[in-house]
């Protein structure tokens, strides 16, 4: 069973720090490259870190820096530590596998975690 759970969002001001968290299935942990996706209000879908399964990373340039998505094999758990966070980062934040951005509706997503940055 496809299984895809985020948290760890909520209201953090701007300058703050939240680490988001996504535990996945087994399935699609051990044999994928994981992402870490966030959508803005009325806004599309964006891919922001990924992590492969050598543990080598890359970043969107807006999060560069900023952001440090990690992975916890034994817990098939994804993380995404969010520091300096700016009010752009309001977002629905989502976990997957790395996905083309035309293979975004053929896939199973959770219900995200709602990050919003506001003072």
């Amino acid at each position: 069973q496809v299984q895809l759970v985020e948290s760890g969002g909520g209201l953090v001001q701007p300058g703050g720090s939240l680490r988001l968290s996504c535990a996945a299935s087994r399935s699609i942990f051990s044999i994928n490259a994981m992402g870490w996706y966030r959508q803005p209000p009325g806004k599309q879908r964006e891919l922001v870190a990924t992590i492969a399964r050598s543990g080598s990373t890359n970043y969107a340039d807006s999060v560069k820096g900023r952001f440090t998505i990690s992975r916890d094999t034994a817990k098939n758990t994804v993380y995404l530590q969010m520091n300096s966070l700016k009010p752009e980062d309001t977002a629905v934040y989502y976990c997957n596998r790395v996905l083309a951005y035309s293979d975004y509706a053929r896939y199973y997503w959770g219900q995200g975690t709602q990050v919003t940055v506001s003072s």
